[in-house]
């Protein structure tokens, strides 16, 4: 028997089982505080399918397929993709299109069968504008795709906090609304969504990614005020907003439930200067007790420099992180 687990601990974990399962859904414990983590850290590296941008297209119109991508994921030795939504076709930017049963079953057939797991998905949205119809818009959308990641058996799906929309700011698209106010439009919204995410078993997972969510504690704010036990953080180290990012991730870090690992903590503009310390990194994570996938992303650098090559980028990163989790086993 593991001498980390013995019969008394099983056996003690055992009784408490009646007291578990009595405790109202709506306990304290059972949402809007860390994940309550047993065994300590367990880490798999994922693939986010953002690294092939280009490659796959929107509504999968590039030349790679979703499925050549799995098999490329599996020849690089990945244990997992996280196929955004984007890139399936049917995929609709500001539409109500998902992709059909049968290319959903054909994409999660073949992750079977390359040993793949599929460790989340995304799509994309907006929660800080003022236009109401829009959000309800997102909203219905990020329940169609809910459906769709309970289909691929993604435990998880990411959305955003954030702003989304290019030279804009949370301030302007909300029209000047009170920040309380549109932490309020966010935790409503995305609190529907979770709700719908239970009745599939798939978690939503607040990205920061964008202007509103700067810190840890603008992330926890908000999925406090969210307050359920199907929603938690997805702690992206490429856009904290901080003077300390690795404290940020290490604040944020006890309320993943997944993660998007960058090549730098600043942004693609400053990958060079601020490139990300994988040591540091993955021991915060095991700080953190996290158990689960650490999906990597790979960005294309913006302005006048040459697009990165993810078939090579992507298989120097995945080794560069296997060697900081092995170093910091």
């Amino acid at each position: 028997m593991n001498a980390g687990f013995s019969r008394r601990d099983f056996l003690k974990g055992a009784a408490l089982l009646p007291i578990a399962s009595a405790l109202p859904a709506s306990s304290a414990l059972a949402a809007a505080e860390p994940v309550r983590r047993v065994g300590g850290p367990q880490l798999k590296v994922s693939c986010n399918a953002y690294s092939f941008a280009k490659q796959l297209g929107t509504g999968g119109k590039g030349p790679l397929s979703l499925v050549a991508f799995a098999e490329f994921c599996a020849k690089a030795n990945f244990d997992a993709i996280d196929p955004t939504g984007y890139y399936f076709p049917g995929y609709e930017k500001n539409g109500l299109g998902v992709p059909t049963d049968k290319l959903i079953f054909e994409l999660k057939r073949r992750c079977f069968d390359l040993g793949l797991g599929i460790s989340g998905t995304g799509i994309g949205n907006n929660f800080t504008t003022a236009d109401q119809a829009a959000r309800a818009n997102d909203v219905q959308r990020i329940k169609k795709w809910i459906e769709v990641a309970a289909k691929l058996g993604a435990p998880v799906i990411r959305v955003f906090a954030d702003t989304q929309m290019r030279a804009e700011t949370w301030q302007s698209v909300s029209k000047g609304a009170k920040r309380d106010d549109v932490e309020k439009w966010i935790a409503d919204d995305i609190r529907e969504c979770a709700d719908y995410g239970a009745k599939f078993g798939v978690t939503v997972g607040v990205q920061n990614h964008g202007d509103f969510i700067r810190t840890a504690d603008d992330q926890i704010a908000l999925i406090r005020r969210i307050d359920s036990p199907w929603c938690g953080a997805i702690v992206d180290t490429g856009y904290y907003r901080a003077t300390d990012n690795y404290g940020e991730m290490a604040k944020a870090a006890p309320y993943a439930v997944n993660w998007q690992v960058k090549q730098g903590t600043e942004g693609v503009e400053n990958e060079a200067s601020a490139p990300t310390d994988l040591i540091r990194l993955l021991k915060i994570v095991r700080a953190s007790g996290y158990r689960g996938y650490l999906p990597i992303e790979i960005l294309s650098s913006r302005g006048g420099t040459a697009p990165k090559d993810p078939v090579k980028v992507v298989p120097e990163f995945l080794a560069e992180v296997r060697q900081a989790i092995a170093a910091t086993a």
